[in-house]
């Protein structure tokens, strides 16, 4: 029999409610607001987000972990698994539910050899996006890479300031049919988390 103060005191299992405080997390530079009221939503202290942060450094750096895809199945559960041509090659895509964001997954994109080469939030295969016209339609948590991208072309990719973190430069009106202005949209995880303008506010 185990010894029960063993038992008692193991670490809980890192589970879906663990990973949405990391992808949080990531968030809270741009949106601390936000972040905030997502993580009483979830029921869960400063504290836990910040052990449930400190648990998944340490697995995606332990000698020990497993591959990316293999760690979010253990994580995540079993995903929905959909089939994807990018260019010439075709590629696995593993989807699963983030409670948090009903309308969204979280994607790993799998190239033909397993590794991932893509993480992060997509639109629910299905679901409607945004409409996105012009810049006031642009807030925080509005919108995903692709749907900007597809919004306002031609959007430019920019280098991101981390591996969660995405940019896109393109112009935008303030209202429709009004003047375009240069912007940077910028993302974490896969959704938007704020503008900037090069040129100064418009």
């Amino acid at each position: 029999m185990p010894d029960s103060h063993e038992s008692a005191s193991a670490p809980a299992r890192f589970g879906p409610l663990d990973f949405q405080l990391v992808l949080l997390r990531r968030m809270a530079d741009h949106n601390p607001g936000l972040v905030e009221d997502a993580r009483r939503e979830l029921g869960v202290t400063i504290a836990g987000m910040r052990e449930a942060n400190r648990r998944w450094q340490a697995m995606t750096r332990s000698p020990r972990t497993r591959g990316a895809a293999a760690r979010y199945r253990s994580v995540l559960g079993t995903p929905d698994t959909v089939r994807r041509t990018i260019g010439d090659l075709e590629c696995e895509a593993l989807l699963w539910p983030v409670p948090l964001w009903p309308d969204l997954r979280f994607e790993v994109l799998l190239a033909p050899t397993g590794a991932v080469w893509n993480e992060w939030l997509i639109r629910t295969p299905g679901a409607p996006g945004p409409s996105l016209r012009t810049l006031a339609d642009l807030t925080p948590w509005s919108c995903t890479v692709d749907e900007a991208a597809r919004a306002f072309p031609p959007a430019r990719p920019l280098e991101g300031t981390a591996p969660t973190r995405w940019r896109l430069a393109f112009s935008a009106p303030q209202e429709q049919g009004g003047e375009r202005h240069r912007c940077v949209a910028e993302f974490t995880w896969g959704l938007l988390q704020r503008v900037s303008f090069p040129d100064g506010e418009p």
